[in-house]
Formats: C-alpha cells, sequence, structure tokens
C-alpha cells in the first residue's frame, strides 16, 4: 500500500483518534448482539514466496499457497480483482480451496480499477453488473468487498457516487475508503457521504497510515467495520498503534459491533503475518469476555514443518 506512506515517519502523531459523533451516534442504536462477534484477520496476497519456510511450510510450491494461506488467516484482501474480473473457474478453485475445515474463511474483493477511477464509476457499461455476477460465486465465502474511489475523487462528484450505489447489487457487502482531503476538510461533503452509506448499508473502510492521518476518520455506519493497517517493518509503533485499536475494537464490540476485518499491510507485505499474530493474540488477551471468533497465523521452524509460535 503506497497511499499515504512516508520515507521519514520520526514525527508522525500515531495516536488513534476519538471516535466521530456520527459513530457514537450510530453505536448508540445498534441492537443487542445474540453471537459473539465474527474477527476476521488477514493480508493482501498469498504469492509470497518469502513467506515459505515461516508462514508456509518448508518447501512450499507456488501452487500450494493459496491452500496454506486459508490455513493461517481467515480473510484476504483480494486485490487481484482489483484488475480483472475472475471467471467462473477461478472462483470455482477459490471456494473449493476454502472449504471443509477452511470454511470460515472469506474472500474481499476489491472493486475493478476501471469501475473505481472511471469517469462515471462504471455506471452504464455494464461492469458493475459483470463484478457482482462474479463475486456473488464465492457465496458463502464472499465477505465484504470494497471500493476504494481515487485521491482525486472528491466531494463535489457525491452524486455519480449515489448512482454506481444505486447499481451496485444490495445483496453483495460492500464498504468503501474514501481518500480526497475534501471529504476531511469540508464538514458538509464528510456528513453527506456517511449519511449516503447509512442510507445504503454501506460501511466504511478506515485506513491507518502514517502520510495522510486524516483518512483515520473513525466513523461507522454498519455493523461492520474493515480497517487498513499499514505498519513500518515492525518498529515500535507498529505494535502500540496495534494495541491502540484492540482498546477500540473492545468498545466497538461491547456496544453491538459484529464483524469486522483488519488488513494489516507492511513493506512488500514481507512482514505482514508477524503483525497479524500479533494483533490476534492481543484480541484473544483483551477482548477474551466477548468470545470473539477469530484465528491468525502460526509460524514453522525455519529447519522443518513444525509450527511454532513468535514473541
Amino acid at each position: 500500500m503506497k497511499f499515504g506512506k512516508l520515507a521519514d515517519i520520526s514525527n508522525v502523531d500515531f495516536s488513534l483518534p476519538p471516535d466521530d459523533a456520527g459513530t457514537t451516534r450510530f453505536l448508540e442504536h445498534l441492537p443487542e448482539r445474540t453471537e459473539p462477534p465474527k474477527i476476521y484477520v488477514g493480508c493482501t496476497g498469498w504469492g509470497m514466496k518469502e513467506w515459505v519456510g515461516k508462514t508456509y511450510p518448508k518447501g512450499a510450491k507456488a501452487k500450494e499457497f493459496l491452500n496454506y494461506y486459508i490455513q493461517q488467516f481467515n480473510t484476504i484482501e483480494l486485490n487481484t480483482t482489483h484488475y480483472r474480473t475472475p471467471d467462473k473457474e477461478t472462483i470455482y478453485k477459490w471456494k473449493a480451496a476454502a472449504s471443509g475445515r477452511w470454511s470460515d474463511f472469506k474472500f474481499c474483493p476489491k472493486v475493478l480499477q476501471v469501475i473505481s477511477h472511471s469517469k462515471e464509476l462504471g455506471v452504464g457499461t455494464g461492469r458493475i453488473e459483470r463484478f457482482c455476477e462474479s463475486v456473488s460465486g464465492l457465496e458463502k465465502n464472499l465477505g465484504c468487498s470494497f471500493l476504494q474511489l481515487p485521491p482525486y475523487f472528491g466531494g463535489e462528484r457525491l452524486p455519480m457516487l449515489e448512482r454506481f450505489l444505486e447499481h451496485f447489487d444490495n445483496a453483495i457487502p460492500l464498504a468503501i475508503e474514501i481518500r480526497h482531503e475534501s471529504w476531511f476538510t469540508n464538514r458538509n461533503f464528510f456528513e453527506s457521504i456517511f449519511k449516503l452509506f447509512e442510507k445504503y448499508n454501506i460501511s466504511t473502510v478506515i485506513s491507518d497510515v502514517a502520510g495522510r492521518r486524516d483518512v483515520l476518520h473513525q466513523r461507522l455506519t454498519t455493523d461492520t467495520a474493515m480497517v487498513r493497517f499499514v505498519g513500518n517493518d515492525l518498529v515500535e509503533s507498529d505494535f502500540t498503534r496495534i494495541d491502540d485499536w484492540v482498546s477500540r475494537l473492545k468498545i466497538w464490540m461491547e456496544k453491538g459491533l459484529r464483524e469486522i476485518y483488519f488488513f494489516t499491510h507492511e513493506p512488500d507485505n514481507i512482514l505482514a503475518p508477524e503483525l497479524a499474530y500479533y494483533f490476534v493474540k492481543k484480541v484473544q488477551s483483551v477482548c477474551a469476555h466477548l468470545k470473539p471468533e477469530i484465528r491468525g497465523p502460526k509460524f514453522y521452524e525455519a529447519n522443518n514443518n513444525e509450527q511454532m509460535s513468535l514473541f
């Protein structure tokens, strides 16, 4: 994730801002949850050869990476769908990998770039409909899709976003990430877009990245939260930031939040599993009373296939 990356983070205030007032109001009206919250933890891809002997067993082949990934995590930020709509054969392969013991796994497809970065957001081209038809084939393994609006998509284009939502299949869970500065500097734009999300039952993507602290808006609009957390090579602040996030998520879950998607990013994603591991262990410790459904990676000894723990 290059958006918001900084070469020097020494002067960044990484403190987690308070909840937006809209989030406070929203949480006050959430119905009481009748089941434990579900927390999905994952990375942005499974094709990392650097994970062999660590996240994947020694000797693992590239064709086996997806299967091992699904055994280690329970979701993925599916970036491959940002570049092409998967065909039925691909959808079937993904579903087959997430079966049996691993049927809790959720794919979170990123909406096609030719939709998200086009002037009309794909309206009138048939691309929205084809994308929705494709990913709906994941059935029970379909998590929350997400639309990443480009940095130049500003508040004046809100009517275009509503037209997109009118065409997007409302049976498919969707979260939206906003990046243009106007959403955060203009309170009218800020309030208007989140009201739109509430109207269409759209979740928000909350990004925690060094160079753009404004996108850390802390605004919820549904009982599902999606967090994209960008670390910096496992420096100390990566872990203290995770601690703060777990404390905040604990409060949200206590107030009724039903579902959380938490994606860990590290430079080149090589160290993302270590950050995911720390997050899972922290949740299991701090939120034990909530009994959240969560699972995350274990690690393989360098010289054999026996799994070990870190930290």
